[in-house]
Order: structure tokens, then C-alpha cells, then sequence
């Protein structure tokens, strides 16, 4: 097997046999052709949505690979060459709107007896017009949500689809998508997330060895999120067939556990919208981490709600901190009210300010994502982004705490309630939306290569700030952020 593709050949977990055909290799393709620029980047998040569904099919006796083309810094060529060299029985893909014409491209160069299913994101928003892609009419499933046990049906059965919910194909004879499902099968659509677990031989770079010497892993607590934040992925309105689940406490422990025991692993991030997303999940978990001693043996991050830990007391911060609580990622986008009305985000610039005083003095990092050029944001609101940004840096420079910003350019995602919207206006069309393109913005300055990946752009302007201004603030931004960061590390 080839070093790129990680997992397992036959039923064994973690075992290869290269002269053994896969049932399944899942395939995560590249953010970019990077046969047109190298990757500068060296790491990137694992896949664990392909994870699970790897897991959980090998589980059942089938041969399953991963090939993460974006961990690997696969050309396009490459990773096309490579899957039709393995010769797997089925192919899967993960659709994402910025990699979907990479991904299409791909796949209308596989081998013709290799059978093909794709999920993800995108082929939520976009089934229809996905199947119906010349490139994509090979498709024999197209898996809406969450794809454990589904995936695992159609290894065993191709024709199992017919009976499947949330499966979809196009029908051969009349050339029209087509959907499956039958009475008793809705539990598909929601696996017993307390029963799923990871095989981390699925993954390229899970544990990794981190700046700060500790061995680091993901790991997902719940899934689902009931927020509608305007231009997210996640958006509850865009999600409607997911049941929002949270893991039971004693499954989360055990696994970082095992993850200690066996790996060294002393570093957890938890990268699901929940862990402390909601106050009685809060409670639930620190009420088992500190049982567990979890603070005297780890350290660990989280996504977080601004609103949410707005309204914790200072002694659940200070039991956050106590349990090992090291930085939690928030999602602050705008400095300007009115623009944070205008997305949902249901916070206030000084609900922020007063959250990240709190979090920091309590030695507990904060990471504040936000985002520029939002549709009809004035200059005077993208202003107040930066501003906010600098005020959070001096606000929290005295403190124990460290506050570090993750600034991106605004890009609309089907399926969002900002992708409808913009639809409504009558002033774009999805190809338009869609046409995201790569975004250099400092070349090889070092301080750019983290984020090198993320820059996208639709190429359109939807605010009052024109795009080479937005790309000259991300470039200063992310300048200053890599100075601050490393003057603090060589303290």
C-alpha cells in the first residue's frame, strides 16, 4: 500500500497487505493542484468524519484505506494516478464547496470499475446539481449526513441504497436523481455517536507532535450545533436532518485514556461546536473531568459560544481552568454590533471584551476567529474589526492568558443562510458564488504559511471594502500575530 494511503487493507485495523483489494478508500482532496504550487504548510487538521466512517466499516469485516491528498500535499495528477493504482471496489469523496472542482475532477478520471459515493457539506446543499454534473454522473451514492452505517450497507450491497434515507443516484434510465429509504430506517440518519469510535491508523497526522513538545489529538464530543450564524456551514437551518447529540462523559475519558496510555498523548482538542457550547454540557463534563484529575495529567482545547460562557459564573471558569483547560477557540467574526445582528451571532463587542478578560486572567488562551467583508459591511464596521482585534491584544498582553487572532476574507457557502440570501437579491448566480480561486497574500513570507491554504475568494466584492484591501489587512494581521506569537515563545 502506499505510504500516503493510511488504515487498514484487510479486516484488521492498522494491518496492510497490498495485494489485498480495498472495499473503500475515502478520499480527502487537496485544497489546492499543489503540482501548480507546493504546500508550504506542514499540518493540517486529520479527517475524523472519514475516520469514523473507516472505522466503523472495518469494524464490520471490510478493507478500508484513507488517502488525505490535502495532509500528503498530493498534486491532482498524483492522487488520480494513485486511487486508480489501488483499484478500490468503492471510492468516497467529501465534498466541500472550495475543493468540489478538484474533487470533480478527480473523479471523472477514476477507472470505470471503480464505484463511487461522496457526502459532506456540499452534497447536502448541492445534490441535485452535483449529480447531475457530467463529471459526477458515475456517482452511485450520494450520502446526505452522517454516513457510518450507510456507508457500511452499501459495501455490503450496493443495491441496499434503494432501502437507505438521505441516499441518492441517478437513475439510469430516465436520467433523473433519484432518493432512497424505507419505513425503519431513519436510525440511520443519527448512528449511536456513544457507540462510534477511531481507529487513528486512519489518520495522517493524529497524534502529532507539537511546537510545545506534548503529543496532541482531535477529538469530537458532540455533534450538531442549534446555532444559525448566517454564513456557517453548521448553521442549524442548513442541517436539518441532524439530531444534536453530545457524548457521554465516561466514553470521552476513556478515550483520552487510551490515547495516553498508549500514545503518550497529553494534548486534546476538541473540535465540535458543543464542548462548551452549552451550559449544561459545561457542567456535565467538568463534573467528570474533575473526578478524573483530568487537569493534573493533561491540557486540552475547545470551540466555545461567546454567549454561552458570557453567562458562566467565576466559579465554573475557574473549575474550567482547574480541569486543564488550556485555550478555547471563539467564533467572534465582526467588531460591529450591527454586523454581528446581521449574522445571528447573538453577541456583543463587549460581551467579547469581557470574555476574554475573564478567560485570560484566569491563564486560559482564547483564539478569535473573525472574518472581513461580510455583504454590506461598511468600511466604518470592518474598521471596528480591527479595532477590536488591537483592543483584545492589549487588553489581554498583561494578563496570564493569551489572546491570538484568525482572520479570514468572507466567502459564501451553499446552503448558508448568507448563500440564500445573496441568491435573493437576484445579483449572482451559484456559479458565480462558487467560483472560489486561491489567494496569495505574501508569497513566502514565513509568517503567511500557516494559513497559506485557507485564503479563498470568490473574487467578488460584498462589502464597501474592496478585495485588495481586505487581503493587504489579513496579510498585516497575520503578520502581526506571528510576531506577537513568537516573541511570547522565545520568553
Amino acid at each position: 500500500m502506499h505510504a500516503a494511503i493510511k488504515g487498514a487493507s484487510t479486516a484488521e485495523p492498522g494491518t496492510t497487505a497490498p495485494d489485498v483489494q480495498l472495499d473503500l478508500l475515502l478520499v480527502n482532496a487537496p485544497l489546492r493542484d499543489y503540482a501548480l504550487r507546493p504546500r508550504v504548510n506542514d499540518y493540517t487538521l486529520p479527517v475524523l468524519g472519514m475516520a469514523y466512517i473507516a472505522t466503523y466499516a472495518a469494524s464490520r469485516g471490510y478493507r478500508v484505506g484513507v488517502l488525505d491528498a490535502e495532509a500528503a500535499g498530493l498534486p491532482v495528477a498524483q492522487t488520480i494516478a494513485l486511487i486508480n493504482r489501488t483499484r478500490p471496489r468503492w471510492a468516497g469523496f467529501n465534498l466541500l464547496a472550495p475543493t468540489y472542482e478538484l474533487t470533480a475532477t478527480i473523479v471523472a478520471a477514476l477507472e470505470p470499475g471503480i464505484r463511487i459515493m461522496a457526502g459532506g457539506h456540499h452534497a447536502k446543499a448541492m445534490p441535485l446539481e452535483i449529480l447531475t454534473d457530467p463529471r459526477m454522473t458515475g456517482c452511485d451514492a450520494l450520502v446526505l449526513g452522517e454516513a457510518e452505517t450507510r456507508v457500511a450497507e452499501l459495501l455490503a450491497d450496493e443495491r441496499n441504497r434503494a432501502r437507505l434515507p438521505g441516499v441518492m443516484w441517478l437513475d439510469p434510465v430516465t436520467g433523473t436523481p433519484v432518493s432512497g429509504g424505507s419505513p425503519g430506517a431513519g436510525h440511520h440518519l443519527a448512528p449511536d455517536i456513544n457507540a462510534l469510535g477511531v481507529d487513528r491508523s486512519f489518520l495522517a497526522q493524529d497524534p502529532y507532535l507539537a511546537d510545545d513538545g506534548r503529543l496532541e489529538a482531535n477529538l469530537v464530543g458532540a455533534r450538531g450545533c442549534p446555532y444559525d450564524c448566517s454564513f456557517c456551514g453548521a448553521a442549524v437551518s442548513a442541517n436539518p436532518d441532524v439530531t444534536i447529540r453530545v457524548r457521554k462523559p465516561d466514553g470521552i475519558l476513556a478515550e483520552m485514556h487510551d490515547l495516553r496510555d498508549g500514545e503518550g498523548v497529553t494534548a486534546f482538542r476538541f473540535v465540535d461546536d458543543l464542548f462548551l457550547g452549552a451550559r449544561r454540557v459545561i457542567s456535565t463534563m467538568m463534573d467528570a473531568f474533575a473526578a478524573d484529575r483530568v487537569g493534573d495529567w493533561a491540557v486540552w482545547d475547545a470551540t466555545g459560544r461567546i454567549n454561552v460562557l458570557d453567562r458562566l459564573p467565576d466559579a465554573e471558569l475557574d473549575r474550567l481552568a482547574d480541569c486543564g483547560l488550556r485555550e478555547v477557540a471563539l467564533g467572534i467574526e465582526s467588531g460591529s454590533e450591527r454586523m454581528l445582528t446581521y449574522i445571528d451571532k447573538r453577541i456583543t463587542p463587549a460581551m467579547v471584551t469581557s470574555v476574554a478578560e475573564r478567560l485570560t486572567r484566569r491563564g486560559i488562551n482564547l483564539k478569535g476567529y473573525f472574518i472581513l467583508g461580510f455583504p454590506g459591511e461598511a468600511r466604518a464596521e470592518l474598521a471596528q474589526t480591527l479595532a477590536l482585534v488591537h483592543r483584545l491584544w492589549d487588553l489581554t498582553d498583561p494578563l496570564p492568558g493569551s489572546f491570538r487572532a484568525s482572520v479570514f476574507q468572507f466567502r459564501p457557502y451553499p446552503g448558508t443562510p448568507e448563500w440564500a440570501r445573496l441568491m435573493a437579491t437576484g445579483r449572482y448566480s451559484a456559479s458565480q458564488l462558487l467560483r472560489y480561486a486561491p489567494v496569495d497574500l505574501g508569497g513566502d513570507d514565513a509568517a503567511l504559511r500557516g494559513r497559506d491554504e485557507f485564503n479563498f475568494s470568490s473574487g467578488i466584492q460584498f462589502g464597501e471594502t474592496p478585495e485588495h484591501e481586505i487581503h493587504g489587512h489579513l496579510a498585516e494581521l497575520a503578520r502581526e500575530q506571528h510576531a506577537r506569537t513568537h516573541s511570547a515563545s522565545s520568553r
